[in-house]
């Protein structure tokens, strides 16, 4: 009698199970829909400042969007090909519908299947290349689909020490132009005692001077759009090389590098501490400075060209994307379309630091009429972006390598810029 008894609630208890479960379902779906709340699930990088700026994007988008909850998890290493986890998260089928997402990496992951085409959907919102920076949207696409919304950006300039300059007779109201005039100023500057440096005018491939930011300076280009081959073997880029290579033979680059090898970062910036007068770097070194060296009499000039005409710079920064298989593509993309509005930008520029993506924005908020800072929004019309291909990674180490064996004496810069042509067009059609 027990036992029947025993089986009797054993099977209520079953059935009442079974019950809940087909109610739950209802008010939960595949998609994260309960009682009419979409929940978006968005994935990001951001600590400190970046987190605060991020929440108050999210909480504004939330009070206008009652209908969609975001729920942001925060996801480390993602951006210059660290995006394991992520990567994992697609293939497993429980990617999230949205991610913060270095814009460098679009190339490659759109190559892949990786990523959603936002196309039509951007189409049907009214959202366009004119919305932003030009080179914004460029490096957001890839085989002329859309494939990211961009947020943020950057620049790249010379810092230079305005008391140093007076110190040698250099004028600070006129900084070099040409690279002629940048190495005669390197050549002032510099203070040497034997084979150590107390104090070196210029390094080129010091901070932010990659052969990116040379080779356009001198005019050459890395991609031909055309044919989609790599372009590192363009005499302008090869000149470029070489004029980096001749530097390191006139200053000894064993000695530069027993200078560069020694030096720290932040506090120990050698910017910071007064023992290199010029370097390329970009806006965000400028909070650096204001924090360990708030006193430092310091301005900034476009890189200089052979001819001191047509400067330039290259830009990089974020995006939002939505990576493959995202269950909740509309609530997302609503939730993207608001982040890389103009009151998105704001909310999430003025706190974190960093330039919008959309010239009004940086303007709005005063980034403009910073005399430091005003010259990094400036420039920004003549920014290039990286090349958008399956082998961007490749192509930056294999760059980054070309320039350290020309300015060890190790190749010449054709030889090494034909060979980085070769390995990369040869990765590409692969």
């Amino acid at each position: 009698m027990k036992s029947k008894f025993g089986m009797i609630i054993l099977f209520s208890i079953l059935l009442l199970s079974l019950f809940l479960t087909a109610c739950s379902s209802k008010e939960t779906d595949s998609k994260g829909e309960k009682d009419g709340v979409t929940t978006v699930k968005f994935w990001h990088s951001q600590t400190n400042k970046g987190l605060d700026a991020m929440n108050a994007v999210i909480k504004a988008f939330e009070e206008s969007h009652p209908d969609i909850k975001i729920d942001a998890t925060y996801v480390a290493n993602q951006g210059e090909g660290q995006n394991e986890k992520l990567l994992a998260a697609v293939a497993g089928g429980n990617a999230p519908d949205v991610a913060y997402f270095d814009r460098f990496e679009i190339g490659s992951w759109a190559a892949q299947g990786s990523l959603e085409d936002l196309s039509s959907m951007a189409e049907e919102a009214g959202i366009n290349r004119e919305n932003f920076y030009p080179f914004a949207w460029d490096e957001a696409s890839y085989d002329g689909k859309l494939y990211g919304l961009p947020i943020t950006t950057d620049s790249r300039l010379v810092f230079f020490n305005i008391d140093q300059f007076e110190e040698v007779g250099l004028d600070p109201d006129n900084p070099p132009k040409t690279i002629t005039e940048l190495e005669e100023a390197a050549e002032k500057l510099t203070i040497k005692k034997g084979n150590r440096f107390e104090r070196i005018g210029f390094i080129p491939w010091y901070g932010q001077g990659w052969l990116y930011t040379w080779g356009w300076s001198f005019g050459g280009d890395f991609y031909d759009e055309e044919t989609g081959k790599v372009t590192a073997n363009d005499p302008k880029v090869v000149e470029a090389l070489q004029w980096e290579a001749d530097f390191a033979k006139k200053y000894d680059v064993e000695d530069i590098a027993g200078f560069t090898d020694s030096q720290g970062s932040e506090a120990m910036d050698p910017f910071i501490t007064g023992q290199i007068s010029m370097k390329v770097s970009g806006p965000f070194d400028v909070p650096n400075i204001k924090k360990f060296k708030p006193d430092l009499n310091y301005g900034v000039f476009p890189v200089p060209t052979p001819t001191g005409e047509d400067h330039t710079t290259w830009s990089g920064g974020w995006s939002v994307v939505m990576p493959k298989g995202a269950k909740n593509k509309e609530a997302g993309f609503e939730f993207m379309e608001f982040f890389a509005s103009e009151e998105g930008q704001k909310i999430f520029s003025e706190i974190i630091g960093d330039f919008a993506a959309i010239d009004s924005v940086n303007e709005e908020l005063g980034y403009k009429d910073d005399p430091i800072l005003g010259e990094f929004v400036k420039i920004l019309p003549n920014a290039h972006h990286r090349p958008v291909i399956k082998e961007g990674s490749l192509y930056w180490n294999e760059l980054s390598d070309a320039v350290e064996n020309a300015t060890r004496g190790k190749g010449t810069p054709k030889e090494l810029l034909d060979k980085v042509t070769e390995k990369v067009n040869k990765a590409l059609d692969s």
